[in-house]
C-alpha cells in the first residue's frame, strides 16, 4: 500500500495548489467591497489589462462593422482602421483602480456612462463567506501551473459573465486580465460606432461624400 502514498500525495498537493487562487480571489473581493484602490493598484497588472481591453474592444468593433449591412465597404474599412485608436483611448479611461473596482463590483463600468440592458441585474465579485468560494472553485479553469481563469459570477449565463485571469507571481496570484461580458463588449462597440458616425456626419456637413 505504500506505493499508493506517492500518487495520493501528488494528487492532494495538486488539489491544494488549484485551491490557492481562491484565497487571492477572496482578498480581491473584499478589496472590491471596501473600494480599496490601493490594494487593487498593487495586485493588478494594468499593462496587460490595458492591452487585453484594447484587443477585445477592437475585435468587437470590427465584428459590429462587418455585421452592419448599411455600411459601405469603404466605410467598413475606415471603421476597422480607426478601431484600434478608439479602443486605446477608451482603455485608458477604463484601466484605473476605480474603474476596475466598478467593473468587478457589478460586472458593469457605471462610470463610463454605458446603458445597461434593462433585463439584466447587477452581478459581480461578491464573496461574503468562505463557503461561497465553492462555486468559483468548480468553475475555474487552470491554464498550466501559473494561470487560472475564473468566471464571475460562476452561475451566470456565459454571455453575462465577466472572466478574470489570475497569474502566479512568486507566491501571489495577481489579476492580469478581465474578459468583459459579451453584452458589455457589444455596448462599447455600439457606442464607439455611433461616435464615429457622428464624427463622419459632422466632417461632411451632413452630406454624403
Amino acid at each position: 500500500m505504500r506505493w499508493l502514498m506517492v500518487p495520493l500525495g501528488l494528487a492532494l498537493a495538486w488539489v491544494a495548489f488549484t485551491m490557492s487562487p481562491l484565497w487571492s480571489l477572496y482578498d480581491l473581493s473584499q478589496a472590491v467591497r471596501r473600494h480599496d484602490a490601493a490594494y487593487i493598484e498593487s495586485h493588478v497588472n494594468f499593462r496587460t489589462l490595458r492591452l487585453s481591453l484594447v484587443r477585445q474592444i477592437t475585435a468587437a468593433m470590427r465584428v459590429a462593422a462587418e455585421a452592419d449591412s448599411d455600411l459601405e465597404a469603404r466605410d467598413r474599412q475606415r471603421l476597422g482602421d480607426a478601431a484600434y485608436g478608439l479602443a486605446l483611448a477608451l482603455s485608458e479611461s477604463m484601466v484605473t483602480p476605480e474603474t476596475v473596482i466598478d467593473l468587478l463590483a457589478n460586472g458593469w463600468p457605471d462610470k463610463l456612462d454605458l446603458e445597461r440592458p434593462s433585463d439584466t441585474r447587477p452581478e459581480g465579485l461578491a464573496i461574503r463567506s468562505v463557503g461561497r468560494l465553492l462555486p468559483y472553485y468548480t468553475a475555474l479553469e487552470m491554464r498550466g501551473f501559473r494561470a487560472v481563469v475564473i468566471p464571475i459570477p460562476p452561475e451566470a449565463p456565459r454571455g453575462a459573465r465577466t472572466r478574470i485571469r489570475l497569474r502566479l507571481r512568486g507566491l501571489t496570484w495577481r489579476l492580469v486580465d478581465i474578459e468583459m461580458a459579451d453584452m458589455l463588449r457589444d455596448q462599447i462597440a455600439a457606442k464607439l460606432g455611433r461616435a464615429m458616425a457622428r464624427a463622419k456626419i459632422g466632417a461632411t456637413g451632413g452630406q454624403e461624400p
